[in-house]
């Protein structure tokens, strides 16, 4: 169903991804703290070339940069680092125009796992502690230190995923007010307005991600088993589905109508596999499988407004387009080249070069940081918090194959 038109590689392991709403244009975040802008090709260059250049990069956080996400209407990129700092930046200039202190939390920095921008006014922000702040987009943030305006513990652990509930048909804002978020062994509903409106009973498993598909909840755990739910009615899942071989379900995405004949929900594991999982039927069932990477697990997983499939994981970033003829998954006929540069990642393989994250010509001015946070590996499930530093990778590269 997806073929693999581009490999990209990365300098450093990439632990936060996040898809503009409306503009071809991929974010980045890196164990090195590095947060970069990729400009994706149209879906049908001309003469079937096209290039993912590099709108801007800099080392934006001391440490890693743990989360990122677009502001409602796409004009801000957001990102939170292992430094306790959030990072308000013009998309387009990458220049930052604010900043948030995230609380401490027994003294000490309680770095963000999940950034979500709910609606043009409100953003959510979850840290390792498990709290749930929520802080008003319209007031003046300084880095000196920023008061949420609510904070929620929908979890006793940390929160893994956070998934907003689409509006109602009564609905006059047409924002959401509602989000699903699974942390522990826990699924939870808090409002916007009442706080937390529901918690599941001990799920007996991890949960680790979560999205909607048409009318149900999606919720993978540890053990790569699919729990559902009727959006709204939350007593108790009315169905499960494993995905094999018991690697966990670390991401969870809609795949967009129009692509394939049914609903379903793509799913990136910690083996490296994507598996798309048709939801139409009676019984949810794995259709595809499809292959990131061979070693790393598959952190990051969307869908760009083109309808192309942006996997992310390890050092290396791949983007997937439909398949609407041929062998699905074949990646032989990939032909990448990078602009001139040292030779990329061809077939699916990793090419290393000589690059720098800290210096390299195309860094946003005035907001360095030169400290460097040493790789962690805590648990599987965090994988937001390890990273080998790397060298080499390329920030414009032309591929062929693309029409």
């Amino acid at each position: 169903m997806f073929d693999t038109v581009c490999t990209y590689p990365l300098n450093s392991d990439l632990l936060a991804q996040a898809i503009h709403p409306d503009a071809p244009l991929l974010a980045l975040g890196l164990a090195s703290g590095v947060v970069q802008l990729q400009r994706l090709p149209p879906s049908d260059p001309p003469k079937g070339h096209g290039t993912i250049e590099t709108v801007w990069r800099t080392r934006r956080h001391k440490g890693s940069c743990r989360s990122l996400c677009f502001s409602h209407d796409g004009g801000q990129l957001l990102s939170a680092g292992s430094d306790g700092i959030v990072k308000i930046a013009h998309t387009e200039t990458g220049n930052v125009e604010a900043k948030i202190g995230v609380p401490l939390f027994k003294s000490k920095i309680d770095p963000t796992c999940i950034l979500h921008a709910l609606s043009p006014q409100t953003l959510l922000l979850a840290t390792d502690s498990s709290a749930l702040y929520l802080y008003d987009l319209r007031a003046s943030p300084s880095s000196a230190g920023s008061k949420p305006q609510q904070t929620h513990h929908p979890h006793d652990d940390y929160i893994s995923s956070l998934t907003p509930i689409p509006p109602g048909d009564a609905s006059t804002s047409g924002l959401s007010k509602q989000w699903v978020s699974t942390g522990g062994n826990t699924v939870a509903v808090t409002d916007l307005r009442r706080g937390i409106l529901v918690k599941s009973e001990d799920q007996e498993e991890e949960l680790l991600s979560s999205n909607i598909v048409g009318n149900k909840l999606v919720v993978g755990d540890a053990k790569g088993v699919l729990r559902m739910w009727e959006v709204g009615v939350w007593d108790d899942n009315e169905e499960t589905v494993g995905l094999g071989k018991g690697a966990s379900a670390d991401v969870l995405t809609a795949v967009p109508e129009g692509l394939g004949n049914e609903q379903m929900a793509a799913v990136g594991m910690d083996d490296g596999y994507i598996r798309l999982v048709a939801m139409g039927g009676k019984r949810a069932k794995v259709v595809v499988e499809l292959r990131h990477d061979e070693v790393e697990g598959v952190g990051a997983l969307g869908f760009e407004v083109g309808g192309r499939m942006i996997s992310g994981g390890g050092a290396v970033v791949k983007v997937w387009e439909e398949n609407l003829g041929g062998n699905e998954g074949d990646e032989a006929d990939n032909d990448i080249e990078n602009g001139g540069e040292e030779r990329g990642a061809e077939n699916g393989k990793r090419a290393n070069g000589s690059g720098s994250d800290k210096n390299d010509g195309s860094e946003v001015g005035g907001d360095e940081s030169s400290d460097e946070e040493k790789p962690k590996r805590k648990k599987k499930k965090r994988k937001r918090n390890k990273g080998k530093d790397r060298s080499g990778g390329q920030h414009v590269m032309a591929f062929k194959g693309l029409d």
